[in-house]
């Protein structure tokens, strides 16, 4: 897996790749919307090549962790960033084998990496590393296909969720707070279609 990503994000500009937004306003609603304030931690898991990190930065969040199985998307990143950079936590990692901070976090954050999660034991890693890493009571947003949206992306298949069953999969401990579906237009054109779950630790 981490190869195929390394190939990707070496191969293609970060306005190249269909996920890629301009500006991640979804995503920065609902971290505004948790409350945890500019001193909160925040992780983005699989931000790489994202802009949510230049977002907070400008938003004055002092505690930015940026997590990505890419070595060379985080390093896109980090250019991009510039001075920037150095007020950022970067941890090259999978997300299902990474050895985070306990109760490190105020809010989790991933958008379209979940969904990629093909086996139940990488679903099941993945759980544990937020109710390991995320503290109690701290918010999890999490981003993934919706039922309508594309069964494969950057030539792997992926898993597509209603609020309901990406619910099912995270677990009662995990309490909907809100979902709202997205419609992304690509930097083709094209349209994928996203559901966005926002959830307490409890």
């Amino acid at each position: 897996m981490k190869a195929h990503w390394e190939t990707i994000y070496r191969s293609k500009a970060p306005s190249q790749v269909s996920w890629y937004q301009n500006h991640p306003a979804l995503s920065l609603d609902f971290i505004k919307r948790t409350g945890i304030g500019k001193a909160g931690h925040v992780i983005d898991i699989g931000g790489g090549i994202s802009t949510l990190v230049d977002n907070l930065l400008q938003e004055d969040y002092r505690h930015v962790t940026v997590l990505d199985i890419s070595a060379a998307a985080l390093q896109v990143a980090r250019q991009r960033l510039g001075k920037l950079a150095a007020r950022v936590i970067w941890i090259e990692a999978d997300i299902t084998q990474a050895d985070l901070p306990y109760q490190a976090y105020d809010v989790w954050h991933d958008r379209a990496v979940f969904h990629f999660l093909s086996r139940p034991e990488d679903r099941r890693r993945y759980v544990q590393a937020v109710q390991r890493s995320v503290k109690n009571g701290g918010h999890v947003i999490v981003a993934t296909f919706a039922l309508d949206g594309p069964s494969q992306c950057s030539g792997l298949d992926v898993m597509r969720y209603s609020p309901d069953s990406l619910h099912d999969e995270l677990g009662n401990e995990f309490r909907l707070i809100d979902s709202v579906h997205e419609a992304h237009v690509t930097p083709f054109g094209t349209e994928q279609r996203f559901v966005y779950l926002y959830f307490r630790l409890e």
